[in-house]
């Protein structure tokens, strides 16, 4: 389970994080591509959240995202 503590600071603010466990595996950026953007540099790669979901759809796919992430590296605060 994504740990708060942990989250990167790139997320935008509100329910949907990534932390720091993220391995870049891209699922969450193929699911939710609205909500996702990778971030690179000094050797890491990892996804975060560029953007809130707005409606029913885009909550859907992040949620998407969040129950298939193979690390867990994605929490909603609800």
């Amino acid at each position: 389970m994504a740990e708060q503590a942990k989250k990167v600071a790139e997320n935008i603010p509100g329910r949907f994080y990534v932390d720091e466990t993220c391995i870049d595996c891209e699922l969450c950026r193929e699911t939710a591509p609205a909500n996702f953007t990778l971030k690179t540099g000094k050797g890491k790669r990892y996804s975060y959240v560029n953007r809130q979901p707005a409606g029913p759809a885009e909550i859907a796919a992040c949620t998407a995202a969040m129950d298939e992430c193979p690390v867990e590296a994605i929490g909603n605060d609800g």
